[in-house]
């Protein structure tokens, strides 16, 4: 016996739609401008939309060819993405929770990535991407 999935939140079809093409110019429309962003590299949260689309966007090159989305569970103003990827011929396996508000746009975008060698590989590429001129 199967059940109906639900439908999948308009943010999430738009996050999808983004990362599929890798196409950061649709990130300003997605984000809002307090929106936070976590990563499992940095200690404190990342306050708002500049660098939220800095982390995401070299997310996007390190990430995007390989990124897949496996599993995910919606509620009504939030959803977790589980997704495996590939950096440096490690397995990278971690989930996307990510929150938006009443106009459909995200508001926190948390990342939490497993094993330890796929997250230490992560970080290093992340690094040389953000900090390209």
């Amino acid at each position: 016996m199967t059940t109906d999935s639900p439908p999948m939140p308009a943010p999430i079809a738009a996050w999808h739609a983004l990362a599929e093409a890798r196409d950061p110019a649709a990130l300003d429309a997605l984000l809002a401008e307090e929106c936070v962003f976590r990563s499992p590299a940095v200690h404190t949260p990342q306050p708002g939309k500049a660098l939220t689309t800095a982390y995401l966007t070299a997310a996007l090159v390190v990430l995007g060819p390989t990124l897949r989305y496996v599993e995910e569970w919606y509620a009504a103003d939030s959803a977790v993405l589980e997704f495996e990827a590939e950096v440096d011929g490690l397995s990278v396996h971690g989930v996307d929770m990510i929150r938006w508000d009443d106009t459909g746009r995200i508001t926190s975008f948390t990342v939490m990535v497993r094993p330890h060698k796929g997250l230490e590989a992560l970080m290093g590429a992340m690094l040389v991407e953000l900090t390209r001129s």
